[in-house]
Formats: structure tokens, sequence, C-alpha cells
């Protein structure tokens, strides 16, 4: 067999930095194994796609955490299983033309206490799991596969007429409008219980069995796990999120595919959570849902474990179908810190660069270093900072109507989130719906954000809402609408230079909002639009110099 060589996996060299942002990086650790390998066909597995092998990779796995670590080898072939509990110094290799399969029967998966979504919950034991143990990798060239399609709901609007037919007919319930497939009645009992499966006073394990096959696994759960190696597999076809780091500290994710239909709800590709000291390089994520998402818990559940997600480096990685390229939120109620991203491309997106939270979250996110990024036919914003997440696909499908966000001063409280000192650079952009979006809440402005040279090609230009210490350099702007160039709701100290916008534009900036103050243009040729400014009520032709 051939084996990696892990003590020599170099990953961060001390002093090295990211293109153009001059900050040092994080160092993260690799984990090292014993050459001794364990071949799951000695253990009695079979593989021939009808035998459950649940057994026999198991104790592959205790055989070599109890001999003290090393490769468990999964070889050319059919694997069928249940869940997988990886152990302290396993190295579990997944050879090239090996595809581990996860069983389809439910009853495989016993209901288990876990973490969905930022908060203690029942689930399902994920397919492949690790929790507290240390030095251990899943690599490869095969093909782990979670049997997704056997757990999630479909809606109607993401099928074609024949795809649906199909599904339809291959049993499960329809929910009572038509427009939802469920795969089981208790997935239905599910969808209608509030917070299923959250752990909380007054709900037993027997109440949650009721509808158990609604609590979709997340395929891969490590949770305080220390130096972690994923390298060179397919991860694919998951019940729910892909891959959940959970507090765990020195991860390197590398070179590896997270794959999911497109359709696929929580199909998020890696959600790193609560996480210091990591690594995500040379990887491709195409999924139903957030491709690579940072999260840290949620609300007061995430305030509570106050463990943040910092440290980390996302690099050279390549997203096609998700929710967002690269990601913030919504849970983030724990923080997020120090975070470098660069050298990323982002192919059909529905949202590019997304930072989203919502009221009640609490948690602050800060020095986040963005660098050379290059997105293609993007659905929804380029650049995205939102403080009015709604837990929708981010672009409304066919015939959906979305209501703006109501607007109103609340108090600060321990519950309102913060957006600050982010720096974003060398952004290319190659259609999106809007450039610039960023919308801060009434009480609590997104701060102190530095975007600069970068090309966007979109319909709408920048919007700019409830933002203090904003400022824009080097934007080449392509707008095809009609629309501003730029909008401004209660904005306070914005700063545009060097801006460039397409001739004959309707209007260059619109100014609106009683809080509107110490707007700026600079070095940028505002004779090439029909009209300058447009100042709402309130707003006094002063504000803008």
């Amino acid at each position: 067999m051939k084996r990696f060589c892990h003590n020599l996996l170099l990953l961060i060299v001390s002093g090295i930095s990211l293109p153009s942002i001059g900050q040092p990086l994080p160092k993260v650790q690799v984990p090292t194994f014993k050459k001794d390998t364990f071949n799951i066909k000695k253990f009695g597995a079979i593989a021939d796609g009808m035998t459950l092998n649940t057994v026999s990779i198991n104790s592959a796995i205790d055989a070599c955490n109890k001999n003290g670590g090393g490769t468990v080898l999964v070889p050319n072939g059919f694997w069928l299983t249940g869940p997988i509990v990886i152990k302290s110094n396993v190295d579990l290799h997944i050879s090239r033309g090996a595809v581990l399969q996860f069983t389809s029967d439910f009853d495989q998966y016993p209901l288990v206490e876990g973490n969905f979504e930022g908060v203690p919950a029942f689930r399902n034991q994920s397919p492949l799991s690790a929790t507290n143990a240390e030095n251990i990798a899943v690599t490869g060239d095969g093909v782990i596969d979670g049997n997704g399609d056997a757990w999630r709901m479909v809606k109607r609007d993401k099928q074609t007429e024949t795809q649906w037919k199909k599904l339809v007919a291959s049993g499960g319930s329809l929910s009572e409008d038509g427009k939802t497939w469920y795969p089981t009645q208790k997935t239905v009992l599910g969808s209608k219980t509030k917070e299923p499966g959250v752990i909380k006073p007054g709900v037993t394990r027997k109440d949650v069995e009721a509808y158990k096959d609604f609590l979709r696994p997340n395929l891969f759960v490590l949770t305080r796990c220390k130096k972690i190696l994923l390298q060179g597999v397919t991860f694919q076809n998951s019940p729910a999120w892909d891959l959940h780091p959970l507090m765990c500290e020195d991860m390197t994710v590398r070179e590896i595919y997270a794959k999911n239909p497109f359709y696929a709800q929580n199909g998020d590709g890696i959600d790193i959570e609560s996480c210091k000291n990591f690594i995500v390089e040379n990887s491709t994520f195409d999924v139903g849902d957030d491709g690579i998402c940072i999260k840290s818990g949620r609300d007061a559940e995430g305030r509570k474990r106050g463990m943040p997600t910092e440290n980390g480096i996302i690099r050279n990685c390549i997203v096609y179908h998700a929710h967002g390229g690269f990601v913030i939120g919504s849970e983030m109620s724990g923080g997020a810190k120090n975070l470098y991203v660069s050298n990323c491309t982002f192919i059909g997106t529905d949202v590019g660069l997304r930072f989203k939270t919502a009221r009640g979250r609490g948690g602050i996110v800060e020095k986040i270093y963005v660098s050379h990024i290059n997105m293609k036919d993007i659905a929804g914003e380029a650049i995205l900072f939102d403080m009015y997440y709604m837990a929708k696909d981010p672009v409304p499908l066919a015939g959906e109507k979305r209501d703006a966000p109501k607007v109103e001063l609340l108090p600060v409280t321990e519950g309102t989130p913060q957006f600050r000192d982010f720096h974003v650079k060398d952004i290319v952009c190659d259609g999106a719906e809007t450039a610039i979006l960023i919308r801060g809440l009434p009480e609590m402005s997104i701060k102190d954000i530095d975007l600069q040279d970068m090309v966007i090609k979109s319909r709408i230009g920048v919007v700019c809402e409830e933002a203090s210490g904003i400022q824009i350099k080097n934007l080449n702007l392509v707008t095809t609408g009609s629309g501003p160039q730029i909008n401004i709701l209660n904005g306070n100290n914005i700063s545009f230079e060097g801006m460039k916008y397409k001739d004959g534009a309707d209007l260059l900036i619109s100014l609106n909002g009683e809080r509107t103050a110490h707007i700026s243009l600079k070095n940028m040729d505002t004779s090439k639009a029909k009209k300058k400014a447009q100042f709402g009520n309130g707003v006094k032709e002063s504000v803008l110099n």
C-alpha cells in the first residue's frame, strides 16, 4: 500500500504571510502515525455491497488504537457499513477504488446527544465520528458516501418534473401543500415539531424517538479532537452537513472533495465550529448549502460556550454550487477572529463572501483578512454583510415573495451581534446581482470595513445601510441596472476613493437617513454620471464631500 509520509507534511512555516495582507499565519500541528497497517478484510469485512461491515471496520480501528496506532486500510471495493467511530492514533485510509457506503437502514443509527446548528440536540449517530480523539486522520483517494438521499426531504421547486414524479413514485409522503417530499412519516412529524431534537427540560428521548428520522446526522462529526488530518477523500451525499469539526484544535483539511446535490437542505460542505488553529486548502466544494462555513454556537448556548473560531487559514479552494463560497454565521455567538482567506474561486454560488447574523446571536466577528478571490456567475451578492439573516435560501425561488426586514431601533444587549475590522482586497467578480451589500442594525452598525482593489460586474452597485467606518478604494464597478451606483442609508464616515463606474450612469450616489454623515468621494470623476447625488428627506448636502 502506498503510505502517506505524514511526518513530512509541513503545512505552516513560521513567518510566512498571506499575499498583500502582511499578517503572520497561524501554526497548525499535523498528526504522525506508526507504520503498522490493519486491513479490514482481515477482520472479516466483505466487499459485496450487501454485507454490513460495521463490526469488522470498528474492530480494526479498535485493534489499531490498542496497538499504539497506525493505518486502518479500506482497500478497493464496495464496503457497506453502519456508523464508524475513529479513535486516537488511527489513520482511516480509503484506497482509490474503494467506496465506504453507509447504510440506509435508520435502525443502525441510534439517537445520541450531540450538537446541531449551535445548540445541544438529540441526533441520529453520525455515520463517521470521533470524540476526544487525538492524532487522527482520514486519508486516501476513495469515496465516503453518507446515503443522504435516504434521509433528506426535497422541495418540489428544486426538481424537474421528471425528477419529481420519480421521487414521489418511490414512496414517502408529501406535505399538505404538495411542495415538499418526505422519506417517512416520522420525518413529516419532525417537520411539524417546534425545535425538534433540542435538549431542554421536559423533552425525553422517548419524545424524540417519535420523529427520529427527521434528525438527520452530519456525515462526519469531530468533537473536541486534536491533531486532525483529512486529505484526498471525497465526502459525499451527506444526510445534513458534510464535515463538522466542533471544538477541535490543529486541523488540516487538504485536497478533499465535498459533494452534495444542489437541492440538499442543510447540505453544507464544511462547518468549522468553535475550533482553533486550522487550515483548509486545495479543496473543492459543490454542495446544497454553504460551502466553507465558520460557526461558533447559537444565541445563549453559543455565548455560554464562549469558544470563538480562531486562527484559521482557507486558501486555494474552489466552491461551485453553494449558498455561499466563504461564509461566517449565522451561528457565530461565540465569535470569530484571526481568519485568513486567500486565492479562492467561487463559480455559481448564490453569494460569494457571505457574512451573516441576526439579533439574538451576540458574538463578535473581527480581524478577518480576505484577498485574491475570483468569482463568476454569482446569483446574489458578491460580498454580503447582513445582520438580518432569515434562515432562508439567499436567492428566492421562482414566484417566492419576500418582504424587506422590519427596521426598528432596539436596545443593545448581550444578544446584539457585531461585525468589525474586516479587510478585503483583490477581488474580481464576473457577474452578480449586487456588488456589495452591507446591512447593519440601527443599534449596532457594521464597523471598520476596508475593501479595496476590486473589479465587480453586477446589476446593482453598492448598498450600504447602518454602517460606519467603511472604506472602499479602487473599485471598478460595472453595473447593468439603472439605479444609483451607490445607495447609502444611515451611513457614517464612509469613503469611496478611486472608484470607476459606467459612463452615463443616471445617478452616482443616493443618500438617505437622518443619521447619514461624513460621506466622501475622492479621486474619482463624478461628472460621468447624469446626476452626482440625490439627498433624501433629512439629509443635508453638506454630508457629502
